[in-house]
């Protein structure tokens, strides 16, 4: 209940302090990457990390029901996270810090529903900035606009002001907490579909993060709408071309997972009458679970893996295999050795 109250107190200080901030950010027009498009481009090849309530009840999203104990990891093995991505030739890591049931890997001041008050009481979002900084690798960060617990009517548009402010300050919160530890390269966003893109404080939010980490590239998941409807869902990487509509500005990148880029991938979007350079970045997993679940079994072969590699990181594009540790806390050993099998295959 304490997090409520305070949850209550800065939903009104930060109000006031966004009104207060004269200085909004947006990109700058161009067509061509900038520098920190450009460092994104060249780390190429990362690692997504899907880990949460989810891994312990066998299901890819849960609505925010499942009791905070459920989620209970025998250990938070962060080093071996970082070190196999490391050893896989990867230049990043995506940490899910909170999926669509609401639960978060942190101790939130804004909810009860986090691993303060679950089995395993490890801010997991600290051990792997931690690790990440000791290993010399980078650090995004996955964060769920949708969140089922705290939001779970989206029809009521009349509770957005306050759930929208409930996000600014996590991800605030986000921020503020891996700084100590690591910059944080991507924001990578999820679940606006369940709304209509205006409802969504993708200026506040894209304002927020510039301000505190320049270089950290944020993009929303289903990034480009069409030419009849900005906010379309879904247009396919394969249906867009340049100077389509960007259905979520201000963004730096785009996401439709897990498809791939076109043959002939277009960078060239529009917002509010001007031209704007996004490269893509592809999601896949390795099998067929973004969690961890007893039944994933058909695993992508390295001759699979391999070709969707050349494919999404060509055209100046980016590419991140997703892991799901296991309910231990670690990857299984089955996904290291397919992702070192994998560098040896491409030659990293």
């Amino acid at each position: 209940m304490k997090k409520l109250v305070f949850f209550s107190l800065t939903f009104y200080l930060l109000a006031a302090k966004l009104l207060a901030q004269t200085k909004v950010v947006v990109p700058t027009a161009s067509d061509k990457p900038n520098r920190y498009q450009q460092e994104q481009i060249d780390r190429k090849y990362g690692m997504f990390i899907h880990f949460g309530m989810n891994t312990f009840h066998d299901q890819e999203w849960t609505d925010g029901s499942k009791p905070a104990a459920s989620y209970a990891p025998t250990t938070i093995d962060a080093k071996q996270w970082v070190s196999t991505a490391k050893a896989a030739g990867m230049k990043y890591i995506i940490l899910v810090s909170k999926h669509h049931d609401g639960f978060c890997l942190w101790d939130s001041k804004y909810t009860d529903y986090d691993v303060a008050n679950s089995a395993n009481k490890t801010n997991v979002v600290v051990e792997l900035a931690k690790e990440c900084r000791k290993q010399g690798i980078r650090l995004g960060l996955y964060y769920s606009l949708w969140d089922r617990k705290q939001n779970g009517n989206v029809n009521d548009s009349q509770a957005d002001g306050a759930y929208n402010t409930y996000m600014l300050n996590q991800l605030n919160e986000l921020l503020d907490m891996t700084k100590k530890y690591t910059d944080i390269v991507e924001l990578w966003l999820d679940g606006g579909w369940e709304k209509a893109n205006y409802r969504w404080p993708a200026q506040e939010i894209y304002t927020l993060v510039k301000t505190k980490v320049p270089q950290c590239q944020v993009g929303i998941n289903w990034s480009i709408g069409s030419p009849e409807n900005a906010d379309k869902h879904a247009v396919l990487p394969k249906d867009q071309q340049n100077l389509f509509p960007i259905r979520y500005f201000p963004s730096d990148f785009r996401l439709g997972d897990p498809y791939l880029p076109s043959s002939s991938d277009p960078k060239l979007f529009t917002a509010q009458g001007n031209t704007y350079y996004m490269p893509f970045e592809t999601t896949v997993v390795l099998g067929e679970r973004w969690f961890y679940n007893t039944t994933d079994k058909k695993y992508k072969t390295l001759a699979e893996l391999e070709e969707i590699y050349r494919t999404a990181t060509a055209q100046d594009n980016i590419l991140i295999l997703n892991v799901g540790p296991n309910r231990e806390g670690r990857i299984k050993d089955t996904d290291v050795a397919l992702l070192l099998q994998l560098k040896e295959k491409l030659k990293l």
